[in-house]
């Protein structure tokens, strides 16, 4: 697949056939993942790939502890967005729901579509990113641009992936799980598994803003494009 098509072609997938990546292909897509640039090549990245009974004993602790209404307590806090930043993810957010039939009157649908993104909404594969708590914001540039090297190369080879903080509420759960060590910070968690295209959890995609209300030009003649 060409890297322009990848780009312009993935999408966050929420919803995933039973299927477990193969071994082989998740290698593939965390090499690619690992080829990522960073600042002076110090490679801040780690990860954990689960699968199995793995995932499986993730997804049930973490629903236990949802369940019993233990609060978050991220390693990286949400962000607090207002402006236009907030308005795209509220626009996203109503038409996903009514894509979805959703309704947000209905606690317990909400409630259950929550508890779907913790546990990966169900893909039988997944990651935890993570990095020495040593590192500032510079390093957790390099992380995101890591990745979405992991997220085309997953599209690559015809597997859907996404980005979730909800799997990662509760990293002190996450380190003792995984043996991860206490000096790292737990970032993000990213779903991985084959698209179920038959259900509109798997072929929404986000709206963009226009290419003219992002980009600013300098030092450009006035052309016809």
């Amino acid at each position: 697949m060409d890297v322009i098509e990848a780009i312009n072609d993935r999408r966050s997938v929420r919803a995933f056939k039973p299927d477990p990546v193969p071994r082989q292909t998740l290698t593939a897509i965390m090499e690619a993942a690992l080829r990522a640039p960073s600042w002076e090549n110090s490679q801040p990245w780690e990860f954990a790939v689960l699968g199995g009974e793995a995932m499986r004993n993730f997804k049930t602790v973490i629903m236990s502890m949802m369940k019993a209404g233990e609060k978050p307590r991220l390693d990286i806090p949400w962000p607090k967005l207002s402006g236009r930043y907030l308005e795209r993810a509220k626009e996203d957010g109503r038409r996903l729901f009514q894509e979805l039939g959703i309704s947000k009157d209905d606690k317990e649908v909400v409630i259950s579509w929550r508890l779907s993104m913790a546990r990966f909404f169900d893909a039988p594969n997944g990651a935890i990113v993570y990095m020495d708590s040593s590192l500032g914001q510079w390093s957790l540039v390099d992380v995101g641009i890591a990745l979405q090297n992991l997220m085309l190369a997953a599209w690559h080879y015809g597997v859907g992936t996404c980005a979730l903080a909800a799997a990662v509420i509760y990293p002190d759960v996450l380190r003792s799980l995984l043996d991860i060590p206490e000096s790292k910070r737990i970032v993000v968690g990213v779903a991985l598994g084959y698209p179920d295209f038959s259900s509109p959890a798997a072929q929404f995609r986000a709206n963009r803003d226009p290419l003219e209300t992002l980009v600013r030009w300098y030092g450009f003649d006035e052309e016809v494009l």
